[in-house]
């Protein structure tokens, strides 16, 4: 493998994690916390291994991707580049003080910032693998 193969891995990674956060919240919705526990830690072990790979492959590359071409899909594309790129920055707080009141077994506080992290961190994931999608895939720059 190589540093070039990293986008590919970097969206797999993304999408494992979104696999995972569906299943937790899949989990938690019929009653089994276990599952739902051990879903959500694997979100957080593929989120990690993302940030890894995705700084390993910044640090390492001195390749700028632009989206150009098609310019009339330049604005929807650079929408979602900024809304995940935003999102991306105040999610990680906010999954560690989710995952800090459930460790602390603070159900109900866990529950009250659930809500809005798991949607937050599910675009974030879904959206991680669309810009790797239209990027390499769909429109490769």
């Amino acid at each position: 493998m190589t540093v070039s193969d990293l986008p590919a891995v970097n969206a797999c990674l993304n999408g494992l994690s979104a696999v995972f956060l569906g299943f937790g919240y899949r989990f938690i919705r019929r009653g089994r916390p276990v599952a739902h526990r051990n879903c959500m830690i694997a979100a957080v072990g593929t989120s990690v291994l993302f940030l890894v790979s995705y700084l390993t492959y910044h640090f390492n590359t001195e390749a700028v991707t632009r989206f150009k071409d098609p310019a009339w899909f330049r604005p929807i594309y650079l929408f979602i580049l900024l809304t995940h790129t935003v999102l991306a920055t105040a999610i990680v707080p906010m999954v560690l003080v989710t995952l800090y009141q459930a460790w602390r077994r603070r159900f109900d506080r866990h529950r009250a910032i659930a809500r809005w992290t798991w949607p937050l961190w599910m675009y974030v994931s879904v959206t991680g693998v669309l810009i790797y999608l239209l990027l390499y895939r769909i429109f490769p720059q």
